[in-house]
């Protein structure tokens, strides 16, 4: 008990540059504290203490602000920081060394009793302020959920998940962000350095459009001067910029937008 007790304020320590001492975490921390008296309570839940397991939930969320069903499984070395309005639900599992802030929901779609109705956190992932996570699917090792989004479907390992409803940064788009973060080895709150996608791929309909205008103002460039000249001079009329070839990606825009 006591070295998993050593463990969490190690983490926090490590995790949370306010942190100054273990005296400082011990005492000061709600996340530490609901995570200690959780651990009470879903030792009584697996043991058939239905009540007193929900009980000490209930004492541990009037003291803390952070809301844990005695059900849920939490792995060792998980951060809850500032904590208040946390809402963690009964079929949750969060894994070893996950960040998660205040206003997060690890919330369920189902009202099926035994189903699994909440999501799996794999290990190190990040759970920005606000962000609602809901339904019973996987959020992959080491993925980004970014401030209040609102996440309703798998995310992939390392990736990023930004918006409402959430849509999914590939892992490899989002490189610049991880070496650009604290040396502490995370990104604080699961933002991105890039646009929304759904942004992105307005900006690209934006640019497309643009060049269309630019391309239809040419061609009727071409028709002028072809109604002047002869027949013989005809293909010296198209500009030099004129798009011979199509160029808009819809694939890629697709992607950023999801499906």
């Amino acid at each position: 008990m006591f070295s998993r007790l050593r463990s969490d304020i190690q983490c926090i320590l490590e995790r949370d540059p306010a942190a100054r001492t273990r005296w400082e975490v011990l005492t000061c921390y709600p996340g530490l504290h609901a995570l200690v008296l959780h651990r009470r309570a879903h030792w009584c839940w697996t043991h058939d203490f239905k009540w007193l397991g929900r009980f000490i939930s209930h004492i541990s969320r009037w003291l803390t602000g952070i809301e844990i069903h005695p059900g849920a499984q939490i792995a060792g070395c998980v951060f809850i920081d500032h904590g208040m309005g946390v809402v963690i639900g009964e079929t949750a599992e969060i894994g070893s060394g996950c960040t998660i802030y205040h206003g997060v929901t690890l919330g369920g779609t189902a009202l099926y009793k035994g189903a699994k109705r909440h999501p799996t956190l794999g290990k190190n992932v990040v759970v920005g302020a606000g962000a609602q996570v809901l339904g019973g699917f996987l959020v992959g090792d080491g993925a980004r959920i970014g401030s209040n989004a609102v996440v309703v479907k798998p995310v992939p390992a390392g990736a990023t998940a930004v918006g409402n409803p959430a849509r999914v940064i590939q892992a490899g788009a989002d490189v610049k962000r991880e070496e650009a973060a604290s040396q502490m080895g995370f990104s604080a709150y699961g933002v991105t350095q890039n646009d929304d996608p759904l942004s992105q791929a307005l900006r690209g309909l934006i640019d497309n459009a643009s060049g269309q205008e630019h391309q239809i103002a040419l061609l009727w460039q071409a028709i002028e001067k072809l109604s002047t000249l002869p027949a013989a001079q005809h293909r010296d009329c198209v500009p030099e910029d004129a798009a011979l070839k199509a160029n808009f990606e819809a694939d890629k825009l697709n992607q950023l937008v999801g499906k």
